[in-house]
């Protein structure tokens, strides 16, 4: 019987099984931030333990770092102290840092790839919940707390519970005007925001297979928002000619090339569960209520009560009333306040264009406001290279410098009162792009610019095609 990609992975990178069943596991890279890592710095100078190996480890800011005034020091003082730590931790502890004067600075899951640091058969961590991105490239990827970030730096190891695989099939194609972002949501959606618990998620199908890594790397992002510890996708062609030419790509490319395809779940691999879906039944979805898992198509109404659990109801009851929507109203339609566009989901050259394609030749309506936020400085470069911010611009949109952003709004772009926000990003909680009544409504970049430039959710189908 073949094996799947994680468990190969894991068995390649197993140390010893430990005591309380967990297995540990050797971290071939570890990406750090500063948000999550000053303590565990702190923690090591308090044991006398330095970074096992720093050439494993490469620091970014991101999350705290404005996207318009970057002039230091910054406005925010905890922004500044945090920086002045990360800059400090990397000096002593000789990490390679993508400062905000480097441009090689990004969100953490997008400089990652962009640098060629990730890479097919890796084990990754990283303090922060959206690590499972790099399981695009065939990676192995945990989202880590702030004491696993003390043992990585420490020990370059984790302790981690054996998990079992899930395969979701994506099938056929996916209609214009529908996105790897529409993919994601729809299998939350369809599987529930806890329905991944105990497992790693393997995509696959013709539908995904015929994404470009960018698109991959957003199904992978979110797959921590449906409960999977992991999400991957095998490599292939696509994945080692996105690679190639990279900075910290392999030397001996034709060999590694080798090596990562041998790293691929077997075609008689053996799967816990199996869900197929069709591509064709995909349409633009957007979040309605206070978790990913809320979300409809944009021409269904939200759903009646009676199709939850009584267990559920409660949940779905507080969505209504937080989001001030009701059971069998149409999303499409709703006015919005804020259009976002960015993080580490969405903030890629590829979803700068598809939004860019919707704004062209319109402007932004009356009373929205409008962020473009770029995922990285070399993604803002090659946008401008493009002529992508002069797009952007000439509609009204605010075409920023590279961060988090308003994803999570650690940084001055947050939300006011209650303001509606078409947002790109991956999480819709109560008060998480910084109001603590803020509401979010999670849709693709190119369903962002629609709203933007309509002034309400609108099907982008009927502006692409």
């Amino acid at each position: 019987m073949g094996k799947t990609l994680l468990h190969k992975v894991w068995d390649q990178h197993t140390v010893r099984e430990l005591p309380s069943g967990q297995t540990q596991l050797f971290i071939g890279l570890h990406l750090v931030h500063e948000v999550t890592s000053p303590q565990a710095f702190q923690m090591l100078r308090e044991r006398g333990l330095t970074v096992r190996f720093p050439e494993r480890t490469f620091a970014t800011v991101d999350h705290i770092v404005p996207t318009d005034i970057t002039a230091r020091p910054f406005i925010d003082d905890l922004a500044e102290e945090m920086m002045d730590a990360i800059e400090k931790n990397a000096a002593e502890f000789a990490i390679p840092l993508f400062n905000i004067d480097d441009n090689r600075q990004g969100v953490v899951h997008v400089i990652g790839p962009e640098q060629g640091l990730t890479q097919p058969g890796m084990t990754i961590a990283c303090g922060d919940s959206h690590t499972s991105t790099h399981g695009a490239f065939g990676a192995v990827a945990f989202g880590i707390g702030t004491s696993q970030v003390r043992d990585v730096l420490a020990t370059q190891c984790l302790a981690m519970s054996p998990l079992k695989v899930r395969r979701i099939e994506v099938g056929g194609a996916l209609s214009e005007g529908i996105y790897a972002k529409d993919v994601i949501l729809h299998i939350i959606g369809l599987l529930g925001v806890n329905g991944g618990v105990g497992y790693g998620y393997e995509y696959a199908g013709s539908a995904i297979e015929s994404m470009s890594v960018e698109e991959r790397m957003t199904v992978c992002n979110m797959s921590i928002e449906g409960g999977a510890r992991v999400g991957y996708i095998n490599p292939d062609q696509t994945t080692y000619d996105y690679i190639k030419g990279r900075p910290h790509a392999p030397a001996d490319f034709d060999r590694a090339v080798e090596w990562w395809q041998a790293m691929a779940s077997d075609a008689d691999a053996s799967y816990d569960d199996v869900v197929k879906i069709d591509g064709a039944d995909i349409g633009p979805t957007v979040t309605w209520g206070i978790t990913p898992g809320q979300s409809v198509a944009i021409d269904q109404a939200l759903p009646d009560l009676g199709a939850f659990g009584e267990a559920e109801r409660q949940t779905v009851q507080e969505a209504f009333d937080y989001m001030d929507f009701k059971p069998g109203q149409k999303i499409e339609g709703t006015r919005v306040d804020v259009a976002f566009i960015g993080s580490c989901t969405n903030g890629r050259l590829s979803d700068l264009r598809e939004a860019a394609r919707v704004a062209q030749g319109r402007t932004v309506a009356s009373g929205v406001r409008a962020l473009v936020v770029p995922g990285s400085q070399q993604v803002r470069a090659a946008a401008e290279a493009e002529g992508l911010h002069e797009i952007f611009a000439a509609a009204g949109f605010e075409w920023r410098g590279a961060g988090c952003s308003m994803c999570l709004a650690m940084n001055p772009d947050k939300l006011q009162g209650r303001e509606l926000c078409a947002s790109s990003s991956n999480r819709n909680f109560k008060g998480r792009q910084g109001s603590p009544t803020g509401r979010t409504l999670l849709m693709s970049p190119a369903m962002v610019a629609a709203a933007a430039v309509s002034g309400a959710v609108t099907d982008v189908r009927g502006l692409v095609n």
